[in-house]
């Protein structure tokens, strides 16, 4: 199994960034697949998640600025980022795996990350 992210770079304060996480050896829509982050001295944090259910959970943080979504085809997951601010910068992670629909904010429960993708908002 691999994750590819890719998609983050520099944008100012209001503006929108999309990152894609290309998915390989794992069968669409039979796992969950998160965004996490992680700025300079935090811990890293729930973003957004799309579960098996077909559902898709938010951080409060991101709740009307950020949307996750897919494409069957491509078996790609999307983190449209809008509205971007100072304390979004961060490095993004893609992850993916089988937690239970109550348990996809833990970051713990996911078996596979990506690479990790740069978000810099300046103000």
């Amino acid at each position: 199994v691999q994750l590819q992210a890719s998609g983050g770079g520099l944008v100012q304060a209001g503006g929108s960034l999309r990152l894609s996480c290309a998915a390989s050896g794992l069968t669409f829509g039979s796992y969950v697949m998160a965004w996490f982050r992680q700025a300079p001295g935090k811990e890293r944090e729930f973003v957004a998640a799309f579960a098996r259910n077909g559902y898709t959970y938010y951080a409060d943080s991101v709740k009307g600025r950020f949307t996750i979504s897919r494409d069957r085809a491509k078996n790609t997951h999307y983190l449209q980022m809008n509205v971007l601010k100072p304390e979004d910068t961060a490095v993004y992670y893609c992850a993916s795996g089988y937690p239970p629909v109550g348990s996809v904010r833990s970051d713990g429960l996911y078996r596979w990350w990506g690479q990790g993708t740069q978000v810099t908002v300046s103000s």
